[in-house]
């Protein structure tokens, strides 16, 4: 499985500003996607480890978690995003 990680099109940057926001401190928790997620990541910054890598963004980030991903989230500064699962 792939995350993608990149920084969005003003587009999408547009688009995801009308999503719901999620907030979470430094923490590391599992977590398992049963649906595709797409997020702009507004603050903090995080490492996600899953079979086969990981990887890791910062706000003005535009990531992609694939449906079917178990994974963990080693949040390392306080996350804010916008968020939308498909």
């Amino acid at each position: 499985m792939e995350i993608i990680v990149r920084k969005p099109t003003d587009a999408e940057k547009a688009d995801m500003q009308k999503k719901s926001i999620w907030t979470c401190g430094v923490s590391k928790f599992d977590w398992y996607y049963d649906s595709c997620e797409k997020c702009f990541i507004l603050e903090g910054e995080v490492t996600v480890e899953f079979e086969g890598g990981s990887v890791s963004f910062s706000s003005g980030d535009y990531v992609i978690f694939p449906k079917g991903l178990s994974c963990v989230w080693n949040v390392k500064k306080p996350v804010k995003k916008h968020y939308v699962f498909e």
